[in-house]
C-alpha cells in the first residue's frame, strides 16, 4: 500500500492556505500550512513529500526557503512547486534554477494546482535501456542506477531532481541521438502541464553543472536539441 503523501503549503495568505489544504485533503493528501518561511523552518521538514511555496513572504522569501531546503541533505530531493504572483519569465527561470519542479502563477485554478501536484508526486515510469541488466547505465565514471533513481560521478553520489534525472537518463541511454526540446517535453512532462521550451534549457544547464567534467558530453546541436556524445 502506497504511503499517503504529506504536503507543506507555505503562504502568507492564510485564507488561500486553508482553501488549498481543504482541496488537497479531499484528494487524499496530508497537508500542513505555514504563514511564513520562519514558521516552516521551525518544523521537521524532512517528513514532507512536497513543498508548495509562495515567493513574496516576510523577511525570508520563498526563493530563500527553497535554497535552504535544497542545501539540507534531508530535504534536498523533496520536490518544490512555487505558487506565486511573480509571473515574469525571469522569475520563472530563477525559480527553476533553484531546483523547483514546477512554477504556477496566481491566479490559478484549484484544478490546475491539483493536477500539477499529482504530476510532480506521480512515480516515474522506469525507462527501458539497452543494457544487459536493464538497471545500470554508465559512461566511464558516470553511472545511473534506474531502480534507485541515483547517479554517481567517480563514486560520489550526485543529487538530481526528478526531471533532471529523467533527462539525463534519456540522453545517456541513447548516446549520439539528438533529442529536440519538443521531444523531451512531450516524453517527460505530462500532457496536462503547459511548460515552456526554455525549461528544458534550464534543466540541461543544471545537469551539466552537477556532472562537472562530464557535463561537456551533453552537447547542444543548435536549432535541433541536445545529445550525449561519448
Amino acid at each position: 500500500m502506497d504511503k499517503i503523501k504529506r504536503i507543506l503549503v507555505v503562504d502568507d495568505e492564510e485564507t488561500l492556505c486553508d482553501v488549498i489544504r481543504f482541496n488537497l485533503e479531499e484528494e487524499g493528501y496530508l497537508v500542513d500550512t505555514c504563514a511564513s518561511a520562519e514558521e516552516a523552518l521551525s518544523m521537521n521538514l524532512s517528513v514532507y513529500d512536497l513543498f508548495l511555496l509562495d515567493i513574496m513572504m516576510g523577511e525570508i522569501s520563498g526563493f530563500q526557503l527553497a535554497r535552504i531546503l535544497k542545501s539540507n541533505p534531508r530535504t534536498a530531493s523533496s520536490p518544490i512547486i512555487f505558487c506565486t504572483a511573480k509571473d515574469t519569465e525571469d522569475d520563472l527561470i530563477a525559480g527553476l534554477e533553484l531546483g523547483a519542479d514546477d512554477y504556477i502563477t496566481k491566479p490559478y485554478s484549484l484544478r490546475t494546482l491539483i493536477a500539477r501536484v499529482r504530476t510532480v508526486l506521480r512515480r516515474s515510469i522506469p525507462i527501458i535501456n539497452d543494457v544487459a541488466d536493464g538497471d545500470i547505465i554508465s559512461y566511464k565514471g558516470l553511472m545511473l542506477q534506474i531502480s534507485r533513481k541515483s547517479c554517481t560521478v567517480n563514486g560520489v553520489e550526485v543529487r538530481f531532481t526528478k526531471k533532471e534525472f529523467e533527462i539525463l537518463n534519456k540522453l545517456l541511454s541513447s548516446p549520439g541521438h539528438v533529442f529536440s526540446r519538443t521531444e523531451l517535453l512531450q516524453e517527460l512532462w505530462e500532457d496536462d502541464v503547459v511548460v515552456l521550451e526554455r525549461v528544458v534549457d534550464v534543466n540541461i544547464t543544471r545537469i551539466r553543472q552537477k556532472l562537472g567534467a562530464y557535463g561537456r558530453h551533453i552537447v547542444t546541436r543548435s536549432g535541433y536539441g541536445y545529445t550525449f556524445l561519448e
